[in-house]
């Protein structure tokens, strides 16, 4: 028999109660990054990554205000958002190496969105080979690298490229 080993999902086991409050909000507010995985902030929006990924490397871009459509940004923010979503492409191309990306905005219910009144970007990173019998026939996704594993080598990237100017 194979056995899966998925340690960091005994976090959401443990606490099957939903969060109170928009979680974008609070990674805002909040000062402690690493515990909300913040990678990093601009003047208008927020990386971070998301707790249940798609598969590795699974980030979000989300303006700072809670707006639930791209009509409610200013000028201004929309192109910092969009900003962010380009600095999130550009380091998981540097740490992860992926072959491809999926990225999106669910607006609304009806679109798919998990959390529809604080709009946010997908930036989700791809590899030739990475969906294969275990999505569909065990409904079961895997993630090879722990998410604080994965935290420490994004933060370390952004660190690094801040010390370089």
């Amino acid at each position: 028999m194979e056995r899966i080993w998925a340690p960091w999902r005994m976090a959401y086991i443990n606490n099957p109660a939903p969060q109170e409050g928009c979680i974008f909000c609070k990674a805002w507010e909040e000062n402690d990054d690493r515990e909300r995985l913040v990678l990093a902030r601009s003047r208008h929006s927020l990386i971070m990554m998301n707790r249940y990924p798609y598969s590795g490397g699974h980030l979000m871009a989300a303006p700072a205000r809670h707006v639930s459509d791209m009509d409610d940004l200013s000028d201004a923010e929309l192109l910092d958002l969009m900003q962010s979503v380009r600095r999130a492409h550009n380091l998981l191309r540097a740490v992860a190496n992926p072959q491809g990306f999926n990225m999106g905005i669910n607006l609304g219910k009806a679109a798919g969105a998990g959390i529809e009144d604080h709009m946010h970007i997908h930036i989700v990173p791809r590899w030739n080979g990475d969906t294969n019998f275990m999505s569909v026939v065990g409904n079961v996704r895997v993630i090879p690298e722990g998410l604080m594993e994965t935290y420490d080598r994004l933060s370390e990237e952004i660190t690094a490229g801040a010390a370089k100017g």
